[in-house]
């Protein structure tokens, strides 16, 4: 049996990403609302290639377009939590923190009827309080760091990092981190912002294809997670990269799980 997996993960930001940036005018928001129209377009192909992933959603997303993240969850997706608003934890107390994540939370209950075991933070920016936090509201694993690419791994608790000394590092907990990178993510590439995205679909297909060949040949198992925005990757010539790298991944023998299937395979 093949020891390869690929988890397709999407942050359904939408308006939310636009709103916490402060940037609320007409043309930022129709960014966000475009998120709504690819999403409808990637259930389709998920649907098509049988291929289930896990959404990580924030509260205001869920508030503010209740049918198309009521279909993800009826497509039999899993939901993740994302934060209520799109606002990342290290810019909070902790309170606000606890307060964001028990919004999240209740409105991910009441769109599909279960608490969500997974996390991926806003920005993939975590506070120092983000960990215990995640444990005290019983989240089984997190995405949103980087310290390794194939292996998922336990977050520490207990860092203690300066500028001007060497780290003191914490001890591993019961969190599971699913590992993500900037790499491996579309916004960077894809999205115009700041001066920067607008790649052309060939290269990024590329790369994302051979890091899956490099996990193969280099690893004896592993899960590889790609980050996807349904307003970034629901462009037409995206889309159709999109389909033909699930195709390839699924060729080279790529098992595609959710991220908390994932967990469970490598938590074993």
């Amino acid at each position: 049996m093949a020891n390869h997996y690929v988890c397709v993960s999407l942050d359904f930001d939408s308006v939310s990403l636009w709103q916490a940036m402060g940037q609320t005018g007409p043309s930022s928001i129709s960014r966000g609302e475009f998120g709504v129209v690819a999403a409808e377009r990637l259930l389709r192909l998920f649907a098509d290639m049988e291929i289930t992933t896990t959404w990580f959603i924030p509260g205001m997303t869920i508030e503010t377009y209740p049918e198309i993240c009521h279909a993800v969850a009826e497509h039999g997706h899993e939901i993740g939590h994302h934060g209520y608003h799109h606002v990342a934890p290290h810019s909070l107390d902790r309170e606000a923190e606890l307060e964001q994540l028990d919004l999240g939370i209740e409105r991910i209950q009441t769109l599909c009827g279960r608490k969500p075991r997974g996390y991926r933070s806003p920005s993939w920016e975590l506070s120092e309080h983000s960990v215990e936090l995640l444990l005290s509201r019983e989240f089984v694993y997190d995405s949103s760091l980087m310290g390794h690419d194939h292996l998922p791994y336990r977050a520490r608790l207990g860092d203690e990092v300066s500028v001007d000394q060497p780290i003191r590092f914490g001890t591993p907990s019961d969190l599971w981190e699913l590992p993500i990178s900037w790499s491996l993510d579309d916004f960077p590439h894809f999205e115009y912002f700041r001066g920067n995205g607008l790649r052309s679909t060939p290269d990024v297909f590329t790369n994302w294809l051979d890091d899956f060949t490099y996990m193969q040949e280099e690893e004896p198992r592993g899960v590889l997670t790609y980050t996807l925005h349904p307003f970034v990757i629901g462009r037409g010539h995206r889309m159709r990269m999109l389909r033909s790298l699930l195709s390839s991944l699924r060729d080279l023998g790529a098992q595609f799980v959710t991220a908390e299937r994932a967990i469970s395979l490598f938590s074993e």
